[in-house]
């Protein structure tokens, strides 16, 4: 729980900062952030605070908070662990609203350390402070100036990425690898414990930052995942944020039952959370910036249509590849393109798209040429490729595009290749803020976040300007009911899964079409029972210790007569005493069977950080197998769940594929409408699947086949 609802105001823009700790040793921590503070520029009062007084760095070191002048908003505490508590409690009756903590040993030391973090949250809340840290190198802003960090210098060049982070290794890192690599940053916040202050809360001042184009995280998790969500999505439709999301792959995993639940990881989740909020994803750190770079330094495209030109035929292909693969597409040359490049290239070049100059390319016919392309309808975006000119310099031919890419409205990016021989080329395009990457694989990257980034803006403008959706018909009041007398009756029972009737009866009350299943216990019951339900009909195997039946052999289709459904018990019941001897058998259910169609999976599972996650994709028993799936968080929207099911193969086979005739598709969407509504109503269901959902003809609609629901734990220790 955070310390107090405080403004942030004071860590980035404070009037007065004290660092308590500051030594007169050069070797010591105490000194690098005493240094780096005066060095930084900073043009509001600094105040440094040590017991055993004395001068440093030509200022007055005062032996206590208590007795510094005004004005001080920021204290930065370099002690020991220990010695904090104390430390805060003069802090907040000196009157200080924001304190940095730099020490370890607090949470991630164990429980004493914990214990001891939670004595500073009280002391913060008692006097209304707000903390950063504990464990934490600081902040930086390169342009108010402001660095309360312990780093060797240089710092971060003044720049317009800003970077938030959980690892305080990672930010040194990045500012030393930033300035190597020709960028600056605008903010750097390292975030520590978040014992108050949390990767959420930073996300708003930053994106306020006038100088801040783009915002980067390196994050561990995050603390309130559906706040997170809420507050990210609000800054991307300003500024781009950009992700990389670490401990992907975790050791151990609850056991689960269902297929929703064994592939709704903690990543799918960060996936469908991500893409609900507009942040964009990246797998590596070198794409974090590679991305961040062409997002804040290009304009946006208005398609997907990317114009290449280059020196040599193998990277040209390289990149055309490259664009492919990231859904991007080579745009086709209109005739008066190719007619104008004609007149400035040799009769062996090729005018086709990518423009191949040749070897021999003059910095004048690149200049041209790019000029040319980017004057073509088709082309929303170019990737210049260049290689080390044997006839001219990479420099000069910089030189020489970099007038022709400011002057255009469309994104240009370099895939700039080679190393000692470019190097003042990448000097001219880092001045000119232009992208430069060593491959064309990277800069084809880059296009695609750019493309990506506009086709979210264009969605967001689409979003605010469409009518409200309907709202659907559904019985909640049926559900609450139904849920209460299953809990009446199982209330001394241990009972979290839903019998198959009562999950039908709840799906039935959102509008979720199912089939009658019902329970024999012996092949005469079955029979009667089918003759009641209509042939042809299907036998389930009912065990609460067997899920997936069809492994066992628990399932029969297609019987049609009496005789068919008494034998078919007989064997369902032998095959699982094979398998299963020890299984408890409840009976065998018998239900309807459908006509031929599509089988996909709908499932929703309640992620402890995110919510209810919907999942859809294709169905039967191989569905773990093909993991044909996608994850979005509920409540979905018409769009959303449209989403949701073309992102899949099962998706797009409902239009129809080669032998296979088009299916029901708006049943399903109106299914993904419903079973996301009923998460979001009654949280107490912690899991929802249907698999498989057998999808009939166009106008036929879908049907829920076999069904089952999860509530969650009751606590009874209270």
């Amino acid at each position: 729980m955070r310390a107090t609802t405080s403004s942030l105001t004071p860590f980035f823009s404070p009037t007065g900062v004290a660092i308590i700790g500051a030594s007169l040793d050069p070797t010591k921590l105490g000194y690098g952030l005493s240094r780096n503070l005066v060095q930084s520029g900073f043009h509001g009062a600094i105040h440094f605070v040590n017991l055993k007084g004395g001068t440093l760095l030509g200022r007055s070191i005062h032996k206590s908070i208590s007795v510094v002048p005004d004005p001080v908003d920021l204290a930065v505490l370099l002690i020991p662990a220990e010695a904090i508590p104390q430390s805060l409690k003069e802090c907040g009756e000196r009157g200080i609203r924001a304190v940095i903590i730099m020490a370890g040993g607090f949470r991630e030391t164990g429980s004493e350390g914990a214990a001891l973090e939670e004595e500073c949250l009280e002391i913060a809340r008692k006097y209304d402070l707000r903390l950063l840290g504990p464990n934490c190198i600081g902040l930086v802003d390169t342009h108010l100036p402001l660095d309360t960090t312990f780093l060797s210098p240089p710092g971060p060049t003044p720049g317009d990425v800003a970077f938030i982070s959980h690892s305080g290794a990672i930010c040194a890192a990045v500012i030393d690898w930033a300035r190597g690599q020709g960028f600056g940053l605008s903010r750097m916040v390292s975030l520590g414990n978040q014992a108050d202050v949390n990767e959420t809360d930073v996300l708003a001042p930053i994106a306020a930052d006038p100088y801040t184009n783009v915002l980067t995280l390196y994050l561990e998790g995050v603390s309130d995942g559906r706040r997170f969500v809420k507050e990210a999505k609000k800054v991307t439709c300003k500024k781009p944020i950009i992700a990389i999301k670490v401990g992907r792959f975790e050791s151990g995993q609850r056991a689960v039952t269902s297929h929703t639940g064994a592939l709704a990881g903690q990543e799918s989740a960060f996936n469908a959370a991500f893409h609900r909020a507009g942040v964009i994803r990246v797998e590596t750190s070198e794409e974090l910036f590679d991305w961040a770079r062409a997002l804040a330094w290009c304009k946006l495209p208005t398609g997907r249509g990317v114009g290449v030109l280059t020196n040599a035929g193998g990277p040209g292909v390289t990149a055309a590849d490259a664009l492919e693969s990231h859904g991007l597409h080579i745009a086709n040359l209109v005739p008066a393109t190719q007619k104008a490049l004609r007149n400035q290239l040799s009769s062996a070049a090729s005018t086709h798209n990518p423009v191949d100059m040749l070897a021999a390319a003059t910095p004048q016919q690149y200049a041209n040429c790019l000029r040319i392309l980017l004057d073509d309808p088709g082309v929303h975006s170019a990737m210049v490729i260049l290689p080390p000119p044997p006839m001219h310099t990479a420099g000069g031919v910089a030189k020489a595009v970099i007038p022709v890419i400011f002057s255009s409205e469309k994104p240009v990016v370099i895939a700039l290749m080679g190393e000692r021989l470019i190097q003042e080329a990448v000097e001219h395009f880092r001045a000119a803020r232009v992208p430069e990457y060593r491959f064309p694989e990277r800069a084809a990257a880059a296009l695609s976040i750019l493309a990506k980034r506009a086709e979210y803006l264009a969605h967001i403008m689409d979003q605010e300007s469409s009518p409200p959706e309907m709202p659907l018909n559904v019985k909640t009041k049926d559900v609450i009911t139904i849920l209460n007398e299953f809990n009446q009756t199982f209330a001394n029972d241990k009972h979290e899964y839903l019998p198959n009737d009562v999950t039908c009866r709840v799906l039935n009350a959102y509008g979720i079409s199912t089939l009658p299943l019902t329970l024999a216990t012996t092949p005469e019951e079955a029979s009667e029972l089918a003759k009641q339900a209509g042939f042809p009909v299907v036998l389930k195997l009912a065990s609460p210790e067997i899920s997936h039946k069809s492994d066992v052999g628990g399932v029969l289709l297609n019987l049609n007569n009496a005789s068919q459904v008494k034998r078919g018990f007989e064997i369902i019941t032998q095959n699982v005493r094979k398998k299963k001897p020890k299984a408890k058998i409840q009976g065998i259910r018998v239900q309807r069977m459908l006509p031929e169609g599509q089988e996909v999976i709908i499932g929703v599972i309640q992620d402890p950080q995110f919510g209810p996650l919907v999942m859809f994709g294709s169905g039967g028993v191989e569905v773990e197998g093909l993991k044909d799936v996608e994850f979005a968080l509920a409540p979905l929207s018409r769009k959303e769940a449209s989403r949701l099911i073309e992102d899949t193969w099962a998706g797009k086979k409902l239009r129809g594929y080669r032998n296979i005739p088009a299916a029901d598709r708006e049943s399903v969407l109106d299914a993904l409408l419903r079973v996301s509504q009923l998460a979001i109503d009654f949280p107490t269901i912690a899991e929802i699947e249907i698999n498989p959902m057998r999808v009939l003809s166009n106008g036929q609609g879908a049907f829920a086949v076999d069904v089952r629901a999860r509530l969650k734990k009751q606590n009874n220790s209270h």
